[in-house]
């Protein structure tokens, strides 16, 4: 089974613009096409309670010839309000002040495209950031009693597949950068790239049976650019977990460079074949999607 994440950019400044977009003018979608994942999780998609947007990408890819019946979505903290003015700027409801970075609620969540049926088992979305093991919160936040620690979602999605079950762990945790000397973004992303270890060590109750696979957007290289890059090298050496792409670069940037932020971290039990990344597309932004071929031993 070919597992993908992609961080392609389905996202609009406005609700349903993305949308709208879609109806007038078809994006460039060679990235999905082209790799053809059997399960395909977006890290950067506008959600909408009905899934429209969702619906009309999948009939795109439909009449292309890849053809997904299973979706899930569910609203993400992007855009959330908080009622609190964390950034600052004397004023409340503003994109930073949101529970993850939103200029309205569910801008830039996650979904899941999928050849086989899917079932969001558990969903760690409200955690508290000061209530995750370890928290690098600072005492003095300004949204220390209310800000979740996701800034989008942490979703246990389980894939019924003709070989078995996979449980995909999935995340897309805010950039390390766009903050000041207190860090508090590169903190926070520190606790959301960590989240998934902790639950496979136990932290949050039992640990999930079967196959998993970490997938999405960590928004941190191991090595390369701002962040605190041990979080990263801590997720890849989990005792659970694999790396079928060591050093696999699947972004390229102006200003950094290319490096490496979205992951296909497969359980160990499982076989991991052919992978790879592919171009960006040139309508979507920097990101290639990230692919990892997988069989049940």
């Amino acid at each position: 089974m070919r597992v993908g994440t992609w961080h392609g950019d389905f996202s609009r400044k406005g609700p349903g613009l993305m949308l709208a977009e879609f109806d007038k003018t078809l994006p460039d979608l060679t990235p999905v096409l082209t790799a053809a994942p059997d399960v395909l999780l977006l890290t950067d998609i506008d959600y909408d309670a009905g899934l429209v947007t969702l619906a009309k990408l999948r009939d795109v890819l439909g009449k292309a010839g890849l053809t997904y019946p299973h979706l899930l979505a569910a609203r993400p903290n992007t855009g959330m309000p908080t009622g609190l003015d964390i950034d600052g700027d004397g004023r409340r409801g503003g994109p930073r002040d949101a529970q993850g970075f939103g200029w309205f609620a569910g801008q830039g969540g996650m979904a899941v495209l999928s050849r086989h049926p899917v079932d969001l088992m558990a969903d760690h979305s409200a955690l508290l950031w000061k209530d995750t093991p370890d928290s690098a919160i600072a005492a003095d936040d300004p949204a220390f009693e209310t800000q979740r620690l996701s800034s989008s979602a942490f979703w246990a999605v389980r894939v019924a597949t003709p070989e078995g079950d996979l449980t995909l762990l999935t995340l897309a945790a805010t950039p390390p950068v766009f903050d000041g000397p207190e860090d508090r973004n590169g903190r926070r992303n520190r606790d959301e790239v960590m989240l998934w270890a902790h639950v496979l060590n136990g932290d949050f109750g039992p640990i999930p049976d079967g196959p998993v696979a970490v997938i999405g957007n960590l928004n941190l290289d191991p090595e390369r650019g701002n962040g605190l890059h041990r979080a990263a090298q801590t997720l890849l050496a989990h005792p659970r977990l694999q790396d079928p792409m060591p050093g696999v670069q699947t972004v390229a940037w102006d200003s950094t460079g290319p490096m490496r932020v979205s992951y296909v971290l497969p359980d160990r039990t499982l076989s991991a074949g052919n992978h790879g990344v592919t171009p960006p597309s040139p309508d979507l932004g920097p990101h290639g999607l990230v692919w990892v071929d997988l069989s049940w031993r």
